[in-house]
């Protein structure tokens, strides 16, 4: 993988809380791991996993997450010559990349315009309007405020724990999170909630269903991330190799709820599956990339 050193990191996409923190909201955030809302906290404290619900957030208090950060020193950073060697920058321009596509993609596959989103970045601890939200939640998309929210030493600890170490698991983690906010603008997930509502013995195959649409999301967009392009029409991926694809892979296989309960020393149990075994993981990422085309990405459809 390489990103062009002459397109513009545009950190109007983030919003850079790190060193700030709080709590209130309602509403459920959607991680890219199961478990204690995401991977973090399943794998360091090898807690019971929780079934739908809040992943770990507390969603019991009023208020929202109004908390706003300062990007002054981000966009100085990532204004500079060697802006691409900084962990922040290079993931505000995944996030310019991962935008970019969807505001052609999301029209062009579903016929509705993308409404942009800022991710936030935040260092242990933020406020949300899902709730008050702890690193070890782990990267999660908050549909009651539409933004993306990620911890960046989450990638450490992914690396370090899980032995997910390339590169490329970055903007995978984050284009699965933009998946959300897809779903969330379509109308999937506020679908989905209703069907859980109804249905609640289904609860758990249902939220498989949304998350593996999300890898699969991901996986179109790295199929046509080297057509993405700033906002001075600058590539912003010069090339994306088999061997970045087959990183996003392995991620997605070690972040599988089978892998995961494996990890924690616990059986393998796919009744409390919320987010797919590893094999589906990898094959809904697969399918994504193999077409490159989100409309590919139907799981909720009949025989997915």
């Amino acid at each position: 993988m390489e990103l062009n050193e002459n397109a513009r990191v545009d950190t109007s996409q983030v919003d850079d809380r790190r060193g700030s923190g709080g709590g209130g909201g309602m509403g459920i955030p959607i991680p890219i791991g199961g478990g204690r809302g995401g991977i973090v906290g399943i794998v360091i404290a090898v807690l019971v996993a929780l079934v739908g619900g809040g992943f770990g957030l507390n969603a019991a208090t009023n208020g929202g997450g109004s908390e706003q950060g300062d990007n002054t020193s981000l966009e100085q950073k990532c204004s500079a010559q060697d802006a691409l060697k900084q962990l922040d920058c290079r993931n505000a321009l995944y996030v310019n990349s991962i935008q970019a596509y969807w505001r052609t993609a999301m029209p062009e596959a579903f016929g509705e315009q993308y409404r942009p989103s800022k991710t936030v970045f935040f260092s242990q601890n933020v406020s949300t309007a899902c709730g008050a939200a702890d690193s070890g939640v782990g990267p999660f998309y908050c549909p009651a405020d539409d933004l993306v929210y990620i911890d960046l030493s989450f990638y450490k600890l992914l690396a370090d724990q899980l032995g997910a170490e390339g590169e490329f698991a970055q903007p995978y983690v984050l284009a699965h999170e933009y998946g959300h906010h897809v779903q969330d603008l379509l109308g999937t997930e506020a679908q989905m909630r209703r069907q859980q509502q109804r249905d609640p013995q289904s609860a758990n195959a249902l939220s498989v269903k949304l998350e593996l649409q999300a890898d699969c999301y991901a996986g179109a967009w790295a199929k046509n991330a080297t057509g993405t392009a700033d906002d001075k029409g600058q590539k912003i991926f010069t090339s994306i190799t088999e061997q970045d694809i087959s990183q996003a892979i392995d991620t997605a296989e070690k972040i599988g709820d089978d892998a995961i309960q494996q990890r924690s020393g616990r059986p393998v149990n796919p009744d409390e599956f919320t987010h797919g075994s590893s094999d589906q993981r990898k094959q809904w990422f697969t399918k994504g990339f193999t077409t490159g085309d989100p409309k590919s990405c139907d799981t909720f459809g009949s025989g997915a």
